[in-house]
């Protein structure tokens, strides 16, 4: 069940055939899930809700870099490899999501996967955390190589799962079940025709503060109706509070951009959180990445170009372009978070904490309600 599915169109864009970020071509997603066990709280045990998610540009685990760029709203979380997407303006390998304290062994498995056996060459990948510790025993570090490895091996192109999946298992967004979700947007034929397709993983924000396609939904569905996991907490010691989590964001496109473009794209997800009802509040990770296939750039990991020497040609859209493509990208990013939260499912985690999902005949009453 997506948004659409409901009715819910958000703002005036064109989506693509799968309304997905795998609608930009050569793009592909791989998740593992991760969800075992029930009741009390035994670290090392579980329960266990989480997992891994990863999107990959060109489809490979090494090869091929993109032009990339990176842009923080609030910076209480990790997305790794970014100072060297910054000085180098290239991604050179997939992005993989997880949970907070399972950044460093799905870096390293990343790593691991992207070179080739003796060679000398290096990888400094990019891996994106959420905080899931309200549902799953986050300090038993239930995430392993092998789990990254799966969802490389995993990763398609066509539709994408979305909400309760890979590394969105155990997240919450607007005190409502979060998680995994996608979306796109194709650009008008005279601008291009370019497609940018958006994936997020989506951790954060109040219950009062949610938006949905301008309307107040967090208003008309209080945590008094629908109750939020915030106030099952038995521990309190180690719970955040409400509206402190996090998101991530990956945009890509197939237009020819060039990294400092790619880094104005990343920028405007910001603004899809916000109309959404995300703050970016002192204590969230709002972390963004875009990249652009628009360009095919020689690889210093392939014999044919062994040391990357030599020039090449690259093209770089126009201003009026990139105002469609901001656009899109805020649309999408729009969507993708309300997708999340309409495919999520309810999850019971660590200490019987429930997250549960947004009731799709409630939101379809509210958006009548309000003319959607």
């Amino acid at each position: 069940m997506r948004a659409r599915d409901l009715g819910i169109r958000i703002g005036l864009g064109t989506p693509g055939p799968l309304n997905a970020i795998t609608d930009v071509a050569g793009v592909t997603v791989g998740h593992t899930t991760l969800i075992r066990g029930d009741g009390p709280l035994v670290v090392g045990e579980g329960p266990v809700r989480t997992g891994v998610t990863v999107v990959c540009p060109r489809g490979r685990a090494r090869g091929e870099p993109v032009f990339a760029g990176a842009h923080r709203l609030n910076g209480n979380g990790e997305l790794t490899g970014l100072e060297w997407v910054r000085e180098s303006g290239m991604l050179t390998t997939p992005i993989a999501i997880t949970n907070t304290h399972s950044v460093g062994v799905v870096r390293d498995a990343l790593v691991a996967a992207s070179i080739d056996g003796d060679d000398a060459s290096w990888s400094l990948p990019v891996v994106g955390e959420t905080f899931d510790g309200l549902l799953n025993d986050i300090n038993g570090f239930h995430v392993r190589a092998e789990h990254l490895h799966a969802a490389l091996a995993t990763a398609a192109g066509g539709a994408v799962e979305e909400g309760t999946i890979g590394g969105g298992t155990g997240m919450v967004c607007h005190e409502f079940k979060g998680g995994i979700g996608t979306a796109s947007r194709v650009i008008d034929e005279a601008a291009g025709g370019f497609t940018v397709g958006v994936l997020v993983q989506a951790n954060y924000g109040k219950r009062n503060w949610l938006r949905i396609d301008g309307v107040r939904v967090g208003e008309a569905i209080p945590t008094s109706e629908v109750p939020s996991p915030y106030d099952q907490v038995t521990r309190p010691r180690s719970a955040p509070a409400p509206g402190s989590g996090s998101i991530i964001v990956v945009v890509a496109t197939d237009a020819p951009l060039l990294p400092h473009q790619c880094e104005r794209l990343a920028q405007r997800a910001g603004l899809g959180i916000a109309r959404v009802g995300g703050t970016g509040g002192h204590t969230s990770g709002d972390l963004f990445i875009a990249f652009a296939t628009g360009n095919r750039l020689p690889s210093t990991f392939h014999d044919e170009h062994p040391s990357g020497l030599g020039a090449y040609d690259v093209r770089a859209v126009g201003d009026i372009v990139i105002d469609r493509l901001f656009d899109a990208t805020i649309e999408a990013t729009e969507e993708a978070i309300v997708n999340a939260l309409v495919a999520a499912t309810t999850v019971v985690g660590r200490d019987g904490n429930t997250a549960h999902a947004l009731p799709h005949d409630r939101l379809r009453e509210v958006m009548t309600a309000n003319g959607r």
